[in-house]
């Protein structure tokens, strides 16, 4: 069965997390110089199935475009140039970071180690993914 993909986009990094194949738990894949990120999604497609792509949309308290909303929505047109037959859809990524950062806390982790912002972000990316896999699709 195909996987689904998390991105959690960024301006240096990206994190992403994929589902395992029966799409029952998501799991960290990685985190990827986002100038790199499509060389690496080429990559991983082509040896993996991947049925759809979440991207985690950034959004303000109030439900406005941030700062990196641009740049997402810069990116999901690139990605549909690159992979036509794979789906997209958006997800609220609000509190994403601090949800992550919260569960580096909470697994223990050492203040230095918390520091690792590849981490955060592939514990985002995790954290979108088990969003989308919580509500009923």
């Amino acid at each position: 069965m195909p996987r689904i993909l998390a991105i959690d986009y960024g301006k240096k990094r990206t994190g992403l997390a994929v589902t395992d194949p029966l799409q029952i738990i998501a799991n960290g894949l990685c985190t990827v110089n986002t100038e790199e990120l499509i060389a690496y999604l080429k990559n991983y497609c082509s040896n993996n199935a991947v049925e759809l792509v979440i991207i985690g949309m950034p959004k303000s308290l109030r439900n406005d475009p941030t700062h990196a909303t641009p740049l997402v929505e810069k990116f999901i047109p690139l990605f549909q140039k690159t992979f036509p037959n794979i789906p997209i859809q958006t997800v609220d990524e609000r509190f994403t970071s601090k949800m992550a950062f919260q569960t580096m806390i909470d697994s223990g982790l050492k203040k230095k180690d918390r520091q690792n912002k590849a981490l955060v972000d592939e514990i985002s990316a995790v954290i979108l993914l088990q969003s989308y896999m919580a509500t009923d699709r």
